[in-house]
């Protein structure tokens, strides 16, 4: 049975309202599937994005702590070296105050006297030659002299050895050593300080842990004492 003509349209039109269905349908479909990729990849850009932010304020809190380590290990330095200065300060004080109290060893002349002889035969030992010339303060050269006999006399008992000592009257030590003699022997070429500003150094040397110790206790942190 052949259609008609009303027929027929209504069958297109059914059709076509079938095709606009499943084109909407499959359309939504893709709108939903495009929607789902575009949240998945957005959550993995923001999540990308929010480790990169996070990884970039940990770095920049890492360098913050080590600049402040840094800089409290300078201050702490700093202010230990301002200590140990003030400290090295008061002890050459020390120091000084003693070499300005050598003079007073000058004032009783029977123990310079004995001094300035130990002081040479010390020098004497040392150097071991037959000829040594002493130096002086032009002022010890009468003290120095009256000591020379006493000087070869005992070098000769104890070493079997003679010695000529010469006092040297054209040089002296300068006017503001504060006493002491130096012993030249070798054509010059050997010399031995024993002023009382040498010994003192020397001693010095010896004593200043000591009296860093006595100054300011003993550092716990300090494992050698010179």
């Amino acid at each position: 049975m052949a259609l008609s003509d009303a027929d027929v349209q209504k069958q297109i039109k059914h059709m076509m309202a079938f095709i606009e269905q499943e084109a909407n349908e499959k359309a939504e479909e893709i709108d939903a599937k495009a929607e789902e990729e575009f949240n998945i990849e957005k959550g993995r850009l923001v999540q990308q994005q929010r480790l990169k932010i996070m990884e970039y304020f940990e770095k920049k809190e890492k360098q913050v702590e080590l600049q402040k380590k840094i800089q409290s290990s300078n201050m702490l330095n700093q202010a230990r070296l301002k200590a140990l200065k003030v400290r090295e300060d008061h002890i050459r004080g020390v120091l000084d105050e003693a070499r300005k109290r050598l003079g007073e060893v000058t004032r009783n002349q029977q123990k310079y006297s004995n001094v300035l002889q130990q002081l040479i035969i010390q020098g004497v030992y040392q150097l071991l030659e037959p000829t040594v010339t002493i130096r002086t303060r032009e002022v010890d050269q009468g003290l120095v002299k009256a000591v020379l006999d006493n000087c070869i006399a005992e070098y000769k008992n104890n070493t079997g050895k003679d010695l000529a000592l010469k006092l040297d009257s054209d040089t002296f030590l300068p006017v503001d050593s504060v006493g002491g003699v130096e012993l030249i022997s070798n054509r010059g070429r050997i010399k031995i300080s024993n002023t009382l500003e040498a010994r003192l150094d020397l001693i010095a040397q010896q004593l200043v842990p000591e009296v860093r110790v006595a100054l300011f206790g003993r550092n716990p942190n300090r494992k050698f004492l010179d």
